[in-house]
């Protein structure tokens, strides 16, 4: 944390002499206009040209603007959440309402501790910059007791063709339930490269990463008696017990990636042909820890009384040569091959009486597949496959979309996708202390089909309708015994998804509705959700202050139906199925108060207000209660140099 702190401190002092000397700062179009009587007119670089790449190309622009949806990304994810609700200290695992099955393409088993792995940034989450000057980010937001939330992003050409990034996101956050300490750190940078002929061109990144909560358990019985009765005697949360004090879990993480490639042809005019070679290197380390100081029955017996330490670890390293074929108006087709080593496992076996644990899963998958991107008038079409040809794991993903603009902003789309793949490697092998988590397991893949269809028309409806099938899915649940163990389900599980959003506007005020609606068909009793989740935010916009300060304030009200929510379990960091509680699904009210100054956005808000009226006995998951009310606020603040 401290390291964050002195991150964002130099970057600030820098940014605010460079502000000085150059004269001011870059913001939208309306603030690069807004001159005093006092300062010389300086040319100033338009907000469009300061870019933000992603892995795939897709370009987007640094964006000072303030709307309702800046409110709803304005969180520890820095994502909109919907969907997801969080537990009561910042910085630690969401339990899933809803699921989205298209967003999951990989052909090789994830590394696990899934729970722990929504701040984890992946490749897709590392962006690229382009910018005409320097560029400045600065997120700031408070947490539940001693500590603050920070990320800080510093990009800078120093050339128009190549370009560095630096970025740290820190968090360290106390909470108000005993043991539920979180401390964690996003260091990434990137860099990226065009040759001045566009023939060569490079992105590359390095991320370390570590993410440390502190496990309770969650309440005791009594504690959670005096929880659900709402007695005020524990308005105090520290007031009550918690199952142990003496355990912390830590996902590690470290990866370097390359994409490269070399324009072997490039047409001459402005048809886009070109011809080119490429290649990809994704070198990753992770490391899942869970420690105790003294065993606990809640997980069973032990080899180890005390000291209790599991270690997972994964080393993958994938290589992939890829060629690009661009024919102009006929679109683009890649072809590619990679081959990927992986090394997962633990340093010794584990001898039990009836079964032998291994203590390594390790060998080389070759796969190859290819994409198609093209462009037949309004008409859109992606394509991309690929396919395990060698190696111990098989499996394939099949994408492709097909879309119809209209106009810009009537969209409407259709999305398929089959994926087969084994299940991550911790439903395949985990060794612990705890006897009952260790097993060695020979799981058949999972095969998961998904259909969809997208509607983008704001003025009318932004909608989506997906339906999916899963036959031998893996998960998590409870043996005979009680204790949580994998399980891969023989029968199908079928799941419908229907989501809309429309916002309505009336002079100054606006109403905006998020509503989904899901059905699990088939499949029920190993793959809950709640029917009905919905996100109302009913505000106010306005310029104050001769427009000086642009406003937005309201409340927001986010509801799901009641359901058996997943338990979740800290030696895994998991989350697992269960049907012993049925949870009532809870309204929550936030109040709002944002504002733009310049570049800056400042964010205040109530969260859970409706907790002071009528109390909170709510939960996250079973043994987890929910948060209660809160009050938060912090700042985006974009700087130009």
């Amino acid at each position: 944390m401290k390291q964050a702190i002195i991150f964002c401190f130099l970057f600030f002092t820098v940014t605010a002499f460079g502000q000085r000397r150059l004269g001011g700062s870059v913001g939208n179009r309306e603030d690069a206009n807004r001159q005093t009587s006092t300062q010389p007119d300086i040319e100033k670089a338009p907000i469009e040209l300061y870019k933000i790449i992603s892995v795939k190309n897709d370009t987007t622009h640094v964006d000072t603007t303030l709307n309702i949806y800046k409110d709803y990304r304005f969180n520890y994810l820095r994502k909109d959440n919907f969907g997801l609700l969080p537990f009561s200290n910042v910085g630690r695992t969401y339990n899933r309402l809803s699921y989205n099955f298209f967003t999951e393409q990989n052909v090789l088993p994830e590394f696990g501790a899934r729970a722990r792995h929504f701040n984890f940034m992946e490749v897709e989450d590392v962006f690229y910059y382009s910018v005409p000057t320097p560029l400045t980010e600065l997120f700031f937001k408070t947490v539940f007791e001693q500590g603050q939330l920070v990320d800080a992003l510093f990009a800078i050409n120093t050339s128009p063709n190549l370009n560095l990034s630096i970025a740290y996101k820190g968090l360290r956050s106390l909470g108000r339930y005993q043991h539920l300490l979180t401390s964690t750190g996003n260091f990434r940078t990137s860099v990226s490269y065009n040759s001045p002929n566009t023939r060569y061109n490079l992105k590359t990144h390095f991320v370390s990463q570590d993410l440390l909560n502190e496990e309770n358990g969650g309440l005791t019985p009594n504690s959670l008696e005096q929880y659900i009765a709402k007695n005020p005697e524990f308005d105090d949360r520290a007031r009550l017990d918690v199952n142990f004090e003496d355990a912390q879990s830590t996902l590690f993480g470290k990866r370097f990636y390359l994409d490269h490639n070399y324009k072997l042809f490039q047409g001459e005019d402005a048809s886009g042909r070109n011809f080119a070679v490429g290649h990809k290197l994704n070198h990753t380390y992770k490391k899942y820890q869970f420690q105790q100081a003294a065993a606990n029955e809640i997980f069973g017996p032990s080899f180890e009384q005390t000291s209790l330490r599991d270690e997972t670890r994964l080393t993958s390293t994938y290589n992939e040569i890829y060629l690009s074929f661009a024919a102009g108006a006929f679109g683009t087709v890649v072809a590619k091959g990679g081959v990927t080593h992986y090394d997962y496992g633990y340093n010794s076996v584990v001898n039990l009486e009836d079964k032998f644990i291994i203590n390594r899963l390790q060998g080389d998958i070759v796969s190859a597949g290819g994409s198609y991107t093209g462009r037949l008038g309004a008409f859109n079409f992606e394509a991309d496959g690929m396919l395990n040809v060698l190696g111990d794991f098989n499996g394939y993903n099949l994408h492709s979309r097909l879309s119809y603009a209209y106009s810009p902003d009537f969209i409407v789309a259709a999305t398929a996708n089959l994926n087969d793949r084994t299940a991550d490697y911790n439903y395949l092998l985990n060794q612990s202390d705890y006897i009952n988590y260790n097993w060695q397991n020979n799981f058949s893949n999972e095969s998961r089909q998904s259909l969809g269809f997208e509607l983008f028309a704001p003025a009318l409806l932004n909608g989506s309708v997906e339906f999916s099938t899963i036959n031998d899915m893996a998960y998590f649940g409870l043996n005979a015994e009680g204790y949580v163990a994998p399980f891969q389900h023989s029968g199908q599980v079928s799941y419908l998804r229907v989501q809309g959003q429309r916002e309505f506007t009336l002079g100054k005020f606006s109403l905006n509705n998020t509503l989904l609606y899901q059905k699990v068909l088939d499949g029920e009793q190993v793959f809950k959700v709640p029917d009905f989740i919905t996100r109302n935010t009913l505000y106010y916009s306005d310029h104050w202050f001769r427009r000086a300060l642009f406003l937005q304030t309201g409340f927001t009200l986010n509801y799901f139906t009641s359901y058996a929510m997943n338990g979740y379990d800290p030696v895994l960091a998991e989350f697992y199925v269960q049907d012993e509680i049925e949870m009532d699904g809870f309204p929550t009210v936030d109040f709002f108060f944002n504002g733009k100054i310049r570049q800056a956005r400042v964010f205040f808000k109530l969260e859970h207000l409706n907790a002071l009226l009528d109390g909170n006995n709510n939960f996250s998951a079973p043994l987890y209660p929910y948060r209660d009310f809160g009050i938060r606020f912090g700042l985006v603040w974009n700087m130009f140099m």
